[in-house]
């Protein structure tokens, strides 16, 4: 246990961990392959385990620096795809036209989000490319800033509040090992799966106010 707990606390020890975990999740939203979740999660968990450890407390992340981090990370990412595809004019309704996926999702979004469907916004986040998915397309299809960048900024929050919790929770109840960071790795890509179901079964936009 103590060799997996160095070997972790060598990933995330220093500064440099919070430009890392920041840069990561901007960039996820254009590359979803980036392994954000899983920093965010190894770096809780080291953090998680050094709180009773005086000696260990300067060289590993503090969990809620980290928590906002990722959260203004992600949020960041998030407007930045959403500007560069409700600038990108005719050039990127083109790129948009050639994914079925893109597609769909600018129809769904842009419904979705005139009904004051927001819920999807935050489910997507946890759906596997779907952050990328619903800010591409709730850009492509013109909504307001107003209508897409609050929901943004919630399920930024909520998201990386759930990362942080898990690498918390298990560094508690496992220790700071590679196995803790593993197994809350699996707790969020199942929370991914289970948004992602949600997202795509029969009536999961939200029907019209009356």
């Amino acid at each position: 246990m103590l060799d997996s707990m160095g070997s972790l606390r060598s990933l995330t020890a220093g500064p440099w961990i919070y430009p890392v975990v920041a840069t990561s999740i901007l960039l996820d939203v254009f590359l979803p392959v980036l392994p954000s979740g899983f920093l965010v999660i190894s770096a809780a968990t080291a953090a998680s385990a050094a709180l009773g450890s005086a000696t260990a407390a300067a060289d590993v992340p503090s969990l809620l620096p980290l928590l906002l981090t990722a959260a203004a990370a992600s949020a960041l990412g998030d407007f930045l795809a959403y500007r560069l595809a409700l600038r990108g004019g005719p050039r990127m309704d083109r790129a948009i036209a050639r994914s079925r996926r893109l597609s769909v999702a600018r129809e769904r979004l842009g419904t979705a989000l005139a009904r004051g469907g927001g819920l999807i916004v935050v489910l997507a986040r946890f759906a596997p490319a779907g952050r990328s998915v619903v800010s591409f397309g709730a850009g492509a299809a013109r909504r307001r800033p107003e209508e897409f960048l609050p929901w943004s900024a919630l399920a930024a929050v909520i998201w990386a509040s759930y990362s942080v919790g898990l690498g918390y929770l298990g560094g508690q109840w496992l220790g700071a090992t590679w196995f803790s960071a593993g197994v809350s790795t699996l707790a969020l890509l199942l929370a991914g799966g289970l948004a992602g179901y949600l997202i795509r079964r029969p009536g999961a936009a939200p029907a019209p106010a009356s």
